[in-house]
């Protein structure tokens, strides 16, 4: 029997070696794949919006131009911005409020419109 028969299980067994040896490292760091460590709360599962990075106001290319308590409002306004030529959508905030959003160099003209 030739010695190099068994030499192509080496490569699989120090991968499966570093991986049990990093799983142990992430373990005993406590950092785990799911879950929360014991002193921060468990968030409620759903998304912070459109936030991006972590910033919960950053739309994007998008701004505010208004927020509201009501959907219907927020409906309103948006009727009023397409009226005026000016897009816009609208977000709902995690407190429930409603954002209007619109591109950033309609945002002053959009926020006098709606203002007045």
């Amino acid at each position: 029997m030739p010695t190099s028969v068994g030499w192509y299980l080496i490569g699989p067994l120090i991968a499966v070696g570093l991986v049990g040896f990093l799983g142990a490292v992430f373990w005993r760091m406590g950092l785990s794949p799911t879950g929360f460590p014991d002193d921060e709360p468990p968030r409620d599962g759903y998304a912070d919006g459109l936030a991006i990075f972590g910033e919960r106001e950053d739309y994007g290319l998008l701004s505010p131009a208004a927020v509201t308590e009501a959907p219907e409002v927020a409906d309103e306004i948006r009727r009023l911005l397409s009226d005026a030529g000016i897009r816009s959508t609208s977000a709902t905030r995690r407190d429930g409020r409603v954002t209007v959003l619109v591109f950033a160099e309609e945002v002053e003209a959009a926020r006098r419109l709606v203002g007045s």
